[in-house]
């Protein structure tokens, strides 16, 4: 398997995209610790299918927009497995759809600590911890080319950002520690669940190459061959994954 003996933490593992990329990394035979915020069930659920692929796997409950949530975060990971290899920052979300003149100061601050300051905080307290050869994927979103729907501005300047930070980080941390980030588009998950009407959802996925929505096994995959030596010469990459709607 390829990530036998590593550790890897999912931020934001408990649901959805961040839930399929922990089982993917179980199946590649790393041992997995993911993050929750609300998600318990799921999470639960997700480390007893990890467990039983093998592996050793762990949930915790955390928030991480705090710092003390993150620092707990890598504390527990450190203590149980003693090591970091690899860590997925899935954490985020758009919170509500807003337009831009009807947007409070505190509303884009959510958005960007939700989304870009929780990755800043997880990656500079997972790092001293990371040898050489470990890998960061982070999650940007083809809103992060496009600029999102409908009062997602907030949001897709957050996506943007996580891009920029992909490649910024990427040069930063080479060789020893390799960094590249996936921009999904119209993904099958609880986030479309709740913030994308069921009309502009079948509009989007008719105008795929592929004319479906994805899923999140099939982005959980592109995670796991960039979390793994798989693709060893990749780093600083922004992937996209949405089935050909939109080209870059």
């Amino acid at each position: 398997m390829s990530m036998a003996k590593k550790v890897a933490i999912v931020a934001g593992g408990g649901r959805d995209i961040g839930r399929a990329c922990a089982l993917e990394l179980a199946r590649r035979g790393a041992n997995v610790v993911i993050t929750y915020h609300s998600s318990s069930t799921s999470a639960l659920s997700a480390v007893a299918e990890m467990e039983a692929m093998g592996v050793k796997a762990m949930a915790l409950q955390a928030d991480l927009t705090k710092q003390e949530g993150v620092e707990a975060c890598v504390k527990a990971t450190l203590d149980t497995f003693g090591q970091i290899d690899t860590l997925v920052h899935v954490s985020g979300g758009l919170i509500e759809r807003i337009k831009i003149t009807d947007m409070s100061l505190e509303h884009w601050h959510k958005v960007m600590d939700l989304n870009l300051t929780s990755l800043f905080m997880m990656s500079k307290a997972c790092i001293p911890h990371m040898a050489a050869g470990s890998t960061i994927v982070t999650l940007a979103s083809q809103a992060g080319r496009d600029g999102g729907g409908g009062g997602a501005v907030a949001y897709a300047t957050s996506k943007g950002a996580i891009m920029t930070f992909t490649r910024g980080l990427a040069k930063e941390l080479g060789p020893n520690i390799r960094v590249n980030g996936v921009c999904p588009g119209m993904i099958s998950t609880g986030f479309h669940d709740t913030f994308t009407n069921d009309t502009v959802r079948a509009n989007v996925a008719g105008a795929t190459a592929l004319k479906r929505e994805g899923q999140s096994a099939e982005v959980a995959k592109l995670v796991g061959f960039l979390a793994s030596d798989e693709s060893s010469y990749m780093t600083g990459n922004n992937i996209d994954i949405n089935g050909g709607l939109l080209f870059s």
